[in-house]
Formats: structure tokens, C-alpha cells, sequence
């Protein structure tokens, strides 16, 4: 039996879905740029795509794709799912992606330089004095500390949503340890092996130099030639040491943990077969508060002992800088288009989400008067914990998640509840519309560079906005087509 006499589930109407059109017809409608695709999967068995799937589970358990569920008996390594039906970007959208991230990364690094230094935006009135220098992410001691190149952020992943009226939005930024390159590598390679034919269809740029820049990044923001760059890891047990391990390897350099490096004459080395080996530029997985006991949690066993001393002479250099946390912290998210104009003069090419923040009294009132079409989140929060979504919640959750809210308002922030755009997938009951977003990787070195893509994280729970992996979303492959 063929895809096409299978039942595929249109979404509804209201809804903008990146494949189908819905309508009124019997007929399908595809846009335009999936339709060598859709003509693809009009011709294939449906136990094709049921073989295949089970091929691309088997590789991603035998690789140990997993994420690490906190909080669940057992301790549980889950495997990522991974859909086999890909998102589609056009040319002339990932063009304007580009252009829109390549501006927002840009005044994120300067706005960093700018509170650890003159603080003109503060001075300006721009951003509350307290919304910064009273944050928890906000590190004192980097103040005066300079930056190679002053690039804070050399790794950002943007979360990207799509309305129901089409467009783009940027829903969060991550700048302190950004998780998931490995997963889009992961994808595109699973489904170049799967589906050969589609690729001979399609012109799908590349993603799978993507270390390769990564590298070339991580050494442009060493002052030195030829510096020697190493990953930082908290350990196995992080829920993302797969790809910790990947990215090392892919990259060629050295995985390290806290405890094979050490500080002398405020110089970092590390501990190998042949000696101590001097590190220049450290790509650390691990949050601020646990890089080094002696200036930050001294309770800290992942870190390694005078690495703030040998960061702050410049000795050796640690992507992303010490203290960017305080950028992406969701009470500061609302002032991105802000700190755009200020920086560069120019207005946001991507849009931010409305955002109501609960400090201040009257969005606060709004908020608790219209929780059930909200979705509020915390601002230090992540992995889609500590969130409440108006929609799919209870009275009886709404109630207690209120009074969580009014006992400290400033740490919370709310949202409306957007449509986000749907994919088919391949699921249990044949093809149907899951939620997603897009998590586009930037690197910035001596010039902003990114593959074209990112990873599409999919909310498979049917009518779940949440996409999180440690909340049972999974993944698909981005292409982003030639031009």
C-alpha cells in the first residue's frame, strides 16, 4: 500500500503547516518546494517508510544517541527519536535567517562587552539598572575583563517558531553551553544513508562541515597561532555527553574533565602520556558556577582551580566568556530589539514573541487574569521544566502554578501561547501534523558563520507545544534547499 492511500492527516485550517496546504478539496496541496518530495512519497510503500524507520532507530541506538532524563526512576537514558520526514527551507527564507541572526549574535556580543565595561546601555536608561547587576547570571567578578576580539559568544543556538501567519519568530536565545549540533549531524547523516535517492532529487545544502567551522571558530578566539583547544565536560553523567564526546572527536581534540587539568604559574594544562600539555582556548560544556572552586561554588568538583586567575590575565581563553548567562536569560529576552537598535542602529530584522514580564505590576494582573491562553516559563529555566502552558493546563494546575507566580513575580516571564507551525511525521498512526521549531546554530569568530539549517525539534505528543527532548520530543533532519 502507497503512502497516498494512506490516511495522511491534514492539519487544521486555521494552521500553517511548512508541507501541506490545508483545503477544502479531496485533493493534497503541497508548497511549493516539497512537491519533488511529495511526489516521492506518493510513489513509496508505506512499508518503506516503516522499514526505514526502524533502520534509523537501530543506528542511533547502536551510535548511543541518548539524552539523559533528570528527575526519572532509573536514571534514564532515552533515545532521541528521529523523524524520516524532513523539514524544507527554501533559499530565499534561510537568507533572511541568516541575515536576521547574523544581526541579533552581533548585538548580543555588545551588549555583553557593554555591562562588563561602560554599562552605556544601562546609563541610557535602555534596560533597568537591577534587571542586570541584581541577575544571577550577571558575574561581578568578569567586570574589567577583557574578551579576545570582544566576542563573548562564539556558540549561540536560537530557538526559531513559526506562526500561523507564516512568520518567523525568535523564542529564546541560549548562549551559555547550547546544546544539540550533534543531533542535526546525526540526522542528516542517518537520512543520507537511508534515502540516497532524495538527495540525487534535491539540491540540500550541506551541515556536515559543521565542526570543521566550529574549530575554525574555537581558534580565531586565541590570540596565539596554532593554539591548542579542548572540550571541558562535567562527566558522563550529563545528559549531553554524547555529544560532547561527538563534537571532541569530530573536531580532533582532546575531551577533558576538571580533574586532567591544572594550573600553574596561571597557565591551564592538561595531564596526558607524554606530559603536561599547555590548553589556550577551552570550549566548556559546563555552566559558570562550577568552572573553578576558588572563585566560584568552592563545593565544585567538575572545575579546575585557579582557571578564573588564568582566564582573567588572558592566558587561556573560554567559550562562550564567563558570565554571558546573564543575555539569555529569559527576563532579559525582551530587551534584544532594544540592545539592536542601541548597538547598531538598525531594527530587528527577526521579531521577538510578546512578552509580558510578571515584575512589573500591571502585566503581572494581565498574566494571573489570563493564564489558560498563556504560556508562562521562569526566567533561569530550561529543558521545558518550570513552565506552565495556559492551554493544556488544569484549573487546579492554573491555581497552584498562580500562587508560585505571585509569591515572586520578577521570575517569571509569559507569553502567548503561538500557534507554532506543524511537519508531518511518521507516526504509529500513519502521517500526521507534530509542532516544531528550529534551533539554528551561529558561530562567530573573526566573521559570523552557520550552517544553513539547524536542528528541528518536534513535539511528537499529538497537539503538545512542547518540543524539549527531556519532555519526549524528538528530532528531523533540516534541509535547507540550493537556490
Amino acid at each position: 500500500m502507497s503512502i497516498a492511500m494512506h490516511a495522511i492527516k491534514m492539519p487544521p485550517a486555521h494552521h500553517y503547516d511548512e508541507m501541506l496546504i490545508p483545503s477544502s478539496a479531496s485533493a493534497i496541496s503541497t508548497r511549493d518546494h516539497y512537491r519533488s518530495y511529495f511526489q516521492w512519497l506518493n510513489n513509496s510503500p508505506e512499508q518503506t517508510l516503516t522499514q526505514r524507520r526502524a533502520q534509523a532507530d537501530l543506528l542511533f541506538r547502536r551510535i548511543g544517541i541518548t539524552f539523559t532524563v533528570y528527575g526519572e526512576e532509573g536514571g534514564t537514558e532515552r533515545l532521541i527519536p528521529s523523524d524520516v520526514i524532513p523539514r524544507m527551507i527554501t533559499a530565499d527564507e534561510w537568507d533572511y535567517l541568516e541575515r536576521g541572526l547574523t544581526q541579533r549574535v552581533h548585538a548580543i556580543n555588545l551588549f555583553l562587552a557593554d555591562i562588563y565595561h561602560d554599562q552605556k546601555i544601562l546609563k541610557a536608561n535602555l534596560i533597568p539598572s537591577e534587571q542586570i547587576l541584581g541577575n544571577a547570571q550577571f558575574q561581578t567578578k568578569m567586570i574589567g575583563v577583557n574578551v579576545p576580539h570582544n566576542v563573548y559568544v562564539s556558540i549561540t543556538g536560537v530557538d526559531i517558531v513559526r506562526n500561523n501567519d507564516g512568520k518567523y519568530y525568535v523564542l529564546e536565545d541560549n548562549l551559555r553551553v547550547p546544546s544539540g549540533v550533534s543531533y542535526m549531524l546525526m540526522n542528516r547523516k542517518m537520512m543520507m544513508r537511508l534515502f540516497p535517492e532524495l538527495f540525487l532529487q534535491q539540491s540540500v545544502r550541506p551541515v556536515e562541515h559543521y565542526p570543521s567551522l566550529l574549530l575554525q571558530t574555537l581558534r580565531e578566539a586565541s590570540t596565539i597561532d596554532n593554539p591548542t583547544v579542548a572540550l571541558l565536560t562535567p562527566g558522563r553523567y550529563n545528559s549531553a555527553y554524547f555529544e560532547h564526546t561527538f563534537l571532541a572527536q569530530q573536531m580532533g581534540i582532546e575531551l577533558v574533565e576538571g580533574q586532567d587539568l591544572f594550573v600553574k604559574d596561571d597557565y591551564v594544562y592538561m595531564r596526558t602520556t607524554t606530559g603536561p600539555q599547555r590548553v589556550d582556548v577551552m570550549y566548556r560544556r559546563l555552566d559558570d558556577v562550577f568552572l573553578d572552586p576558588l572563585a566560584f561554588r568552592p563545593d565544585s568538583a567538575l572545575g579546575v582551580p585557579g582557571l578564573f586567575e588564568a582566564y582573567r590575565k588572558g592566558n587561556i581563553v573560554i567559550c562562550n566568556a564567563i558570565g554571558t548567562g546573564v543575555a539569555d536569560d529569559k527576563s532579559i529576552y525582551p530587551y534584544v530589539p532594544e540592545m539592536i537598535k542601541f548597538y547598531l542602529g538598525e531594527e530587528p530584522i527577526l521579531n521577538n514573541v510578546p512578552t509580558y514580564q510578571c515584575r512589573k505590576p500591571d502585566e503581572l494582573s494581565y498574566v494571573l487574569a489570563n493564564l489558560k491562553d498563556l504560556v508562562v516559563k521562569e526566567v533561569h529555566g530550561a529543558g521545558g521544566y518550570g513552565m506552565l502552558v495556559g492551554p493544556a493546563s488544569t484549573e487546579s494546575e492554573r491555581e497552584t502554578f498562580a500562587t508560585v507566580v505571585k509569591a515572586n513575580p520578577s521570575n517569571y516571564i509569559a507569553q502567548p501561547t503561538l500557534a507554532l507551525s506543524s511537519c508531518p511525521c511518521f507516526v504509529g498512526a500513519g502521517i500526521a501534523p507534530r509542532h516544531i521549531d528550529l534551533r539554528p546554530f551561529v558561530l562567530t569568530g573573526r566573521e559570523v558563520r552557520m550552517v544553513p539549517g539547524g536542528l528541528t525539534r518536534v513535539a511528537l505528543k499529538e497537539g503538545s507545544l512542547v518540543v524539549n527532548s527531556s519532555q519526549g520530543g524528538g528530532t528531523k533532519d533540516t534541509w535547507v534547499l540550493g537556490a
